[in-house]
């Protein structure tokens, strides 16, 4: 199985209905912590299509979205203060 990397994605788009269409797009490639913030546990070529989705959905000189990789340290001394945990990928057992 590929790597996963954990990654956090911020957006600010100036229209509603763009805002609207990542926010969707984004939900097929992690989950939503806040409304406009987004932990992804991705392989390489998962960051790459996802990439290339949001560069084609956006407009540059109004809007911007950051990616920020965190590695397994960063991961594990980021703090939660409220009920969401932090994204982890869930263990799988093949028999």
């Amino acid at each position: 199985m590929s790597e996963r990397h954990f990654l956090v994605v911020v957006y600010d788009l100036s229209n509603d209905r763009r805002r609207t269409k990542l926010h969707k797009l984004l939900k097929n490639f992690g989950s939503p912590v806040q409304y406009s913030v987004f932990e992804c546990l991705l392989t390489n070529e998962e960051i790459i299509e996802m990439k290339g989705r949001v560069k084609r959905l956006i407009r540059p000189k109004a809007d911007h979205v950051r990616y920020y990789r965190l590695c397994k340290t960063c991961k594990s001394k980021t703090e939660v203060v409220g009920r969401v945990e932090i994204l982890v990928e869930k263990d799988v057992l093949i028999v």
